[in-house]
């Protein structure tokens, strides 16, 4: 079809009568309802007619247009042109006629296709909206019920209550009288009634207590567990389908989480005095991601130690040194009080609040998880630079090029998918094996005897498998005083916070469209289960874990079906197999790695800190906060169509982007003072608001969802 833009390019500009424009649309639609009205256009006929009626003619008419269609539907003829009838416009032939006749079978074809495909679009929302309502229904019909039932326990209990009162008060008549007859008939009365309200609790109490238990459960969670429960053997089995790529997702992703675990875990070691080290670390995650893989809602989503939590186990560390109070038992106790709050809020479906954490949120918060891992990254290669051995100066260098090796190796091979070398089995055993390989490659090159006079650094773990300071497994909980253990109720309402943004944002991002997931969101029963699990560590005295974005997004990128967008040149998403087994996998090697410490302590910190360089960079793929960042300083005309530069100007744009730079500077120069760390979820707040309040004051709703950052109704 023409633009608007050749036809003004055209010798001179065509006016356009009202009837013409008027036509115009009304032969539009009536052509575009019948696909076999594409014979009412004929290709070269009505070119034909119009050249040779430049000169002269007539305005074509409401008689111009006759029904041709065979199935008796009216679609407008151009027979009016064939029987000589020319469009003109004082003495010029009509651009809009013209640009009417270029319309061919292909496009006609492309737009019932498209029409095809919203009506198809639109009866699944519309089916899936009946099956959710269908669901909401069956939960509040049980709900009625279980209600009843518990009503109908509640009541008998009360009446065998009443009995025996009754029957007390008759025993207390009959002493009073001091009638022996009477008295062993009261007597006979008491006994009865008490062995008739034992039969009750016994018969009913359990009952009463899971009725109550089940009455907690909110229908948001009954919806979670009804659209997951479908799905939970097929996401164990989905995997053995798929062999070649599970096996090298748990090999790289093992390393993933095992790198994360020894820093954190060393750090903390320094921090909490040796009272939390890396065999914590190693099992406490371990530990709680099988557990997570067994419980959860959305099994590709990992929890693993986070660098906020690692802030508030040093800022809780240092309050109990202060107050001279016992470390683990204050630690297991806010553990508690935070697993009881997050069950609460898993089962009060409170999760449905996360959906005004739009996407500005998302974006920054996902940033902010970027950053802060080059970041660590980059901080280990200068300590090697700052404490480097003046005997010894080759040595950050060699370390260096380890981690950048490591990086740029493992970029390449994921990206060797994309390239035209070989097959495609052959680019997917290169991209699935790829990171692995460079890890034990550069492993392998710092064990040879070449590389081992520079004394690169490696990980620092224990010999033996030991808790720290010898301790034993459960913690004593009666250690402290009872108005201490109620105290702890305080710093477990900020834990909890902090654990709800993370784990709903991070499970939010895994869920993200983008990602092409089939099963379903269950934020709830993820909510609930993170309880438990925080639970659990708690009393064993293992580090808390929580939602772990970057694990998380790269678990979902090695487990995805992609293609080449030859338009983009971007390697898209198209399939991603949802299972549990890789994440139980994975978790239970960690918590093995604890037998195989010798073998760890091999392992480069440059290789690590290359591989944190991978995870940072690539959780920055697909986030179109740094994608608008570079658009910034790009050619608007060489930009994709689809990019909000075109829809709402580079202005507009770069004042949406300076903004999101802005929160990203705040979060993490506010996650950089261990002192206020603790109250980082208050700061996931503040942007919530600035989305709410602060930006609906400099953009319109229309401009939001161009950006993609829809205002959640």
């Amino acid at each position: 079809m023409l633009s608007h833009s050749d036809i003004n390019n055209q010798g001179h500009r065509p006016r356009y009568h009202w009837c013409s424009l008027l036509s115009v649309p009304a032969i539009a639609f009536l052509a575009f309802q019948n696909a076999q009205a594409t014979s009412a256009f004929p290709l070269p006929g009505p070119h034909r007619a119009l050249s040779a009626s430049a000169t002269g003619g007539s305005r074509p008419t409401h008689q111009n247009y006759k029904s041709t269609s065979n199935n008796g539907a009216f679609c407008p003829s151009y027979s009016g042109l064939n029987d000589g009838t020319q469009f003109h416009s004082h003495g010029r032939p009509s651009a809009r006629s013209a640009v009417l006749l270029q319309l061919t079978q292909k496009d006609q074809q492309e737009f019932q296709r498209s029409l095809l495909e919203a009506k198809l679009a639109n009866d699944i929302k519309h089916t899936n909206d009946k099956e959710e309502k269908q669901r909401n229904e069956v939960v509040a019909k049980q709900i009625d019920q279980e209600k009843e039932e518990l009503q109908d326990a509640v009541k008998e209990v009360k009446e065998a209550v009443v009995e025996i009162s009754q029957s007390g008060k008759n025993l207390g008549k009959a002493v009073v009288s001091n009638t022996t007859e009477v008295v062993k008939e009261a007597v006979v009365e008491v006994s009865q009634s008490a062995k008739n309200l034992g039969g009750a609790f016994i018969k009913k109490l359990p009952p009463i207590v899971t009725r109550w238990c089940t009455l907690l459960a909110t229908s948001e969670i009954r919806t979670d567990f009804l659209r997951r429960r479908k799905h939970y053997a097929s996401d164990w089995t989905d995997a053995f389908k798929k062999k070649r790529q599970v096996i090298p997702a748990v090999l790289f992703l093992y390393f993933a989480c095992l790198a994360p675990a020894v820093s954190f875990g060393t750090i903390s070691s320094e921090i909490t005095n040796g009272s939390m080290g890396v065999v914590e670390f190693l099992l406490g995650s371990g530990i709680a991601g099988m557990l997570y893989s067994v419980l959860c809602g959305q099994p590709m989503a990992f929890v693993a130690p986070t660098g906020l939590t690692l802030a508030f186990i040093s800022g809780l560390f240092r309050f109990c040194k202060l107050r001279d109070l016992p470390f683990f038992p204050v630690y297991a106790w806010v553990g508690i009080w935070t697993s009881g709050f997050m069950s609460l809020l898993g089962l009060s479906g409170s999760s449905k609040l996360i959906r005004f954490c739009t996407r500005f949120t998302d974006e920054v918060f996902n940033g902010m998880l970027s950053v802060n891992f080059l970041y660590e990254a980059f901080s280990s290669l200068r300590r090697n630079f700052v404490n480097a051995d003046p005997m010894n100066l080759s040595m950050p260098f060699v370390a260096l090029s380890m981690a950048l090796g490591t990086f740029f190796g493992t970029m390449k091979v994921v990206k060797f998918e994309a390239t035209r070398f070989f097959n495609s089995n052959v680019r997917k055993i290169v991209k699935n094996f790829g990171p692995v390989s460079m890890i034990l490659l550069f492993t392998l090159v710092n064990l040879s005897p070449w590389a081992q006079k520079f004394q690169v650094p490696t990980l620092s773990v224990p010999d033996t498998f030991q808790l720290a300071g010898g301790r034993q497994f459960l913690i004593g909980l009666k250690d402290i005083p009872v108005n201490i253990r109620l105290l702890c109720a305080f710093p477990a309402i900020l834990l909890t916070c902090l654990f709800f943004m993370d784990q709903n944002i991070s499970v939010r991002l895994v869920n993200n469209p983008d990602n092409k997931m089939k099963k379903g969101a269950a934020y709830n029963i993820d909510m609930l289960a993170l309880g438990i699990i925080t639970g659990v560590l708690s009393i064993l005295g293992l580090p808390w874990m929580c939602g772990a974005t970057v694990q998380s997004m790269n678990h979902v990128r090695a487990m995805a079906e992609t293609k080449l967008n030859e338009e983009t040149k971007q390697m898209e998403i198209t399939e991603v197999t949802e299972t549990r087994l890789t994440g139980f996998i994975i978790h239970t090697m960690l918590a093995s790695t604890v037998l195989l410490l010798p073998l760890i302590k091999n392992i480069p910190i440059p290789v690590v800190s290359g591989v944190f360089l991978f995870l940072g960079r690539k959780l920055m793929t697909g986030n179109t906060f740094f994608q608008r960042i570079t658009d910034a300083f790009a050619e608007k005309a060489r930009l994709p169509d689809k990019r909000p530069i075109h829809l709402l100007g580079r202005k507009k744009t770069n004042i949406y982007t300076f903004v999101q730079v802005l929160c990203l500077m705040g979060l993490f120069g506010f996650k950089q003072i261990p002192a206020i760390t603790i109250f980082f979820p208050a700061m996931i707040g503040v942007l919530m608001s600035i989305r709410a309040f602060a930006l609906p004051k400099f953009f319109t709703e229309e401009e939001f969802s161009a950006l993609g950052d829809q205002t959640p109704q």
